[in-house]
């Protein structure tokens, strides 16, 4: 692919496998430079410590389509780790209690009753969600917490392992679902703590893992991206 030339050949949908460590910004930022188009996006970020499914948006046409892509279900493996709980409810956080209790499997399957369905989640305080123009972290990181109040959620999880500290879990979801929140409420609902030490997101939307790129295939000079990229009606 010719990278100065701005061609509609340039622009479409495409799938990447974000590593742990990279920001979903880098991924934007490495788009740029490769295809040297400007008007980037993506259809849902994923914190620095997870890895899988960003669907990335290259050229005005298709970041037009972003609320349709960020409405999407989306879907995770998430590793759980029990007897601990961190101030952002997941592995970058400072520590806050630790518990010597050991719940049992039948505690565990139990507990992920409640994590069926239609629920209720509450967003947690290190979050980009805005409440009254300013964005959660933002106070949190002064040491402010607020009222937030509980947002409809829908989650499908099934239980692949347990093996005490760690759960290993699959969750299928709606839009706006806080998984290291799950983990939290975990946690306490087993009455000993609980933070979200790993999570990969396996699909969003239609697209899963299998239909990304390597992200470090980026960074090769020579690797043409325009027959991975997908296109729609715009």
């Amino acid at each position: 692919m010719n990278n100065s030339a701005l061609t509609e050949s340039s622009f479409g949908i495409l799938p990447v496998h974000k590593t742990v460590n990279c920001t979903s910004f880098h991924l934007v930022a490495m788009l740029r430079r490769k295809t040297r188009i400007e008007t980037i996006g993506h259809a849902g970020t994923l914190d620095p410590f997870a890895a899988g499914v960003m669907v990335m948006l290259i050229g005005r046409p298709y970041t037009r389509l972003s609320n349709q892509f960020l409405s999407a279900d989306k879907q995770y493996r998430a590793t759980i780790q029990l007897g601990q709980t961190t101030d952002t409810f997941d592995i970058d956080g400072r520590i806050l209690n630790r518990s010597d209790h050991i719940p049992s499997l039948s505690d565990l399957e139990q507990a992920l009753v409640s994590f069926q369905g239609e629920c209720l989640q509450i967003p947690p305080m290190f979050s980009a969600k805005k409440i009254g123009g300013q964005k959660l972290y933002d106070l949190a990181r002064k040491g402010k917490t607020i009222d937030r109040k509980p947002v409809p959620v829908r989650l499908c999880t099934t239980l692949i392992h347990y093996a005490y500290p760690l759960i290993e879990i699959d969750i299928a979801c709606s839009k706006g679902t806080y998984i290291r929140t799950l983990a939290h409420d975990l946690g306490a609902m087993l009455g000993c703590g609980a933070f979200l030490s790993a999570l990969t997101r396996t699909r969003s939307g239609t697209f899963t893992l299998s239909d990304c790129i390597a992200q470090e295939s980026l960074k090769d000079p020579s690797f043409n991206i325009t027959p991975f990229l997908r296109k729609a009606i715009c």
